[in-house]
């Protein structure tokens, strides 16, 4: 099991480090909600990741079936729920412990700040791949 919080420590959460994937996603919503050039994040069936404290200080935007849930207090964008409520994107940089997996492309290039360049060797893709 690994562990994550979010900025003010009001809200934690446990999540098996059994990730099926794991992208940078450079889409305009991901930039937008993060304030970086890019998202990475690691998808896992939602049942295997529990908020152990502070499910009540979860701001939600979205319905039980895709939402974006972060802290009220600091603001911390902690984890997407999406295709259709079963499965949660966990932003990587709110997990304390290091996970097994490491992104291993970068998605929506074809809409990436244009002040960023991408350095390194991993998949560039336009959209999904």
């Amino acid at each position: 099991m690994l562990s994550g919080e979010c900025l003010c420590g009001d809200v934690r959460y446990r999540v098996e480090d059994s990730f099926l994937y794991a992208l940078n996603c450079h889409c305009s919503q991901c930039r937008k909600a993060t304030g970086s050039a890019f998202k990475p994040f690691a998808g896992i069936e939602r049942s295997k990741l529990s908020v152990i404290e502070g499910d009540e200080a979860l701001l939600i935007f979205g319905d039980e079936n895709g939402h974006d849930a972060r802290c009220k207090r600091c603001g911390a964008y902690l984890y997407s729920v999406v295709r259709d409520g079963q499965y949660v994107h966990v932003t990587l940089g709110t997990l304390f412990d290091t996970p097994s997996i490491r992104p291993t492309a970068h998605i929506f290039v074809g809409s990436k700040a244009p002040w960023y360049a991408i350095n390194d060797d991993l998949p560039q893709h336009q959209d999904l791949p």
